[in-house]
């Protein structure tokens, strides 16, 4: 075979292939390139909360991660860019695109909004949560929230709460009459049933508040926040347990207009991100509580459980207040429906697995 003959085939297939290879290297759809976006985030709490703020922060880090950088937002602490009750509100309007905030401050809007925080005497965080993500709550609690221009989901998690900081010991349930204390959502509908006056107020306003008397009581979350307000110094009698939610999830709201224009990947990303934020928070409380519960017990902390004609009387409140609910507004009693059936059949799951484990655990190292 003539060689030069070979060489200039070999070289003409090798030109032939290099020019076709950029073709090639193509993908066979071309892929729109995302957007660039820029969002605000309003918060309802302080800067100086790092876990409750915190989780905010955690949930943009992890949408920019996943977005390549290319959406990011920013966060803004309670009063920054809104007042910290009227987060929701500047996401209504469109004021601002997304909000961290907890759920039972709206329910001015509608009672419904309070199953996003938690009901007095109902689910704990991991039945919460089951509920939530398996149990259909979401799409429920969304079909409500569509009607006031905002879609949300869980942004974090605070586990079992305190019961509060007051002035003065409480013992029976009539000590509640006449009571002024900060707490929110429908636990304050069962404090003012009993003659108490709830108050709705931020952070911020707690500590002024309590020092100069022009509240009696104020619950806020657990150990690791409350160290930080310092409410140890004006209002010394810690009881316990928050019956006003067994554990509390704080929520993300964002406009609808705003998420309807998402592409897909960036809707998948925000579901990510606050899924992160909500077990970031749980362990973060879970692990600093402890320490900051035994500093305030030092500082003067009196430590001291509600008595049973107290939880006893509110229970029943509570459930005479859930029933007038379930037969006034069409919207808590459909949420109700799947939100007590789920709630009947954990408990019944959580008697015979983690109630005895931990009944028995507790007792077994008390003993100790």
């Amino acid at each position: 075979m003539d060689r030069r003959a070979l060489i200039g085939r070999a070289a003409q297939a090798a030109t032939l292939t290099a020019a076709a290879s950029p073709a090639l290297a193509q993908p066979a759809v071309t892929q729109t390139a995302q957007p660039t976006l820029r969002w605000r985030l309003t918060s309802s709490y302080p800067r100086s909360l790092d876990c409750i703020y915190g989780a905010g922060e955690v949930f943009a880090r992890v949408v920019s991660e996943l977005t390549d950088d290319r959406f990011q937002i920013r966060v803004f602490s309670a009063g920054e860019i809104a007042p910290p009750l009227q987060a929701l509100d500047a996401v209504q309007s469109g004021s601002v695109e997304c909000c961290h905030t907890t759920s039972f401050l709206y329910t001015g809007k509608n009672d419904a909004f309070a199953f996003a925080t938690g009901l007095p005497f109902g689910l704990n965080t991991r039945q919460q949560n089951a509920w939530m993500y398996e149990g259909g709550g979401i799409d429920l609690l969304n079909e409500v929230h569509r009607k006031f221009n905002v879609l949300g989901m869980p942004l974090g998690a605070t586990g079992a709460q305190m019961g509060g900081w007051f002035r003065r010991a409480l013992g029976p349930a009539t000590d509640l009459n006449g009571l002024k204390m900060r707490i929110g959502g429908l636990a304050g509908q069962v404090l003012s049933r009993l003659g108490g006056v709830p108050q709705q107020l931020g952070a911020g306003d707690l500590y002024p508040s309590l020092e100069r008397g022009t509240i009696d009581a104020a619950e806020w979350l657990g150990p690791y926040d409350d160290e930080k307000l310092g409410f140890v110094r004006v209002a010394p009698f810690y009881h316990y347990p928050a019956w006003w939610e067994g554990g509390a999830s704080t929520y993300f709201y964002v406009n609808l207009d705003q998420w309807n224009a998402l592409p897909k990947s960036y809707q998948a990303a925000i579901r990510a991100g606050c899924a992160e934020a909500t077990h970031w928070m749980v362990a973060r409380y879970d692990i600093r509580n402890p320490d900051s519960l035994r500093r305030l017990v030092a500082q003067g902390a009196k430590l001291t459980p509600f008595s049973r004609d107290m939880m006893d009387t509110c229970l029943r409140t509570w459930l005479d207040l859930e029933r007038d609910l379930v037969a006034k507004n069409p919207d808590f009693a459909k949420i109700h429906e799947s939100w007590s059936k789920h709630r009947d059949d954990m408990r019944i799951w959580h008697r015979v697995s983690e109630l005895s484990f931990d009944n028995y655990v507790a007792q077994a190292t008390a003993r100790r």
